[in-house]
């Protein structure tokens, strides 16, 4: 039976996938439907989490718009998904980033690695 999922899973995942990691600043490349209508939409900031795996692999980005805290978690290999673009190379010790959640300002940012 595992061998049936894991051959259509196989399937489903994209060729190339983008190199980021938690920490990382990107640029998310969405294709939004609209009526009969298509355009893409980019969504930037900071990469809280990366989880699971597979073809279920998801990644959650959190940005700051007009004061409010935004995050959207994405799956990895979602036709939806044009492409992930880095932006800058976060420098964290952490596989998940919750304590950004309840920062503000300067202490909400993420070291740049050299």
């Amino acid at each position: 039976m595992s061998d049936i999922i894991r051959e259509i899973e196989a399937e489903q995942l994209k060729e190339s996938v983008d190199d980021f990691s938690v920490g990382d600043t990107v640029k998310v490349y969405a294709r939004i439907k609209e009526g009969n209508r298509e355009r893409i939409q980019i969504f930037e900031g900071i990469v809280l989490k990366r989880q699971g795996g597979s073809n279920r692999e998801t990644f959650t980005v959190r940005k700051n718009s007009n004061g409010v805290g935004v995050e959207r978690t994405w799956p990895l290999h979602s036709p939806n998904v044009e492409k992930i673009e880095v932006v800058r190379k976060g420098k964290v010790r952490r596989a998940k980033l919750n304590y950004l959640r309840g920062r503000v300002g300067k202490k909400a940012k993420v070291k740049e690695l050299v």
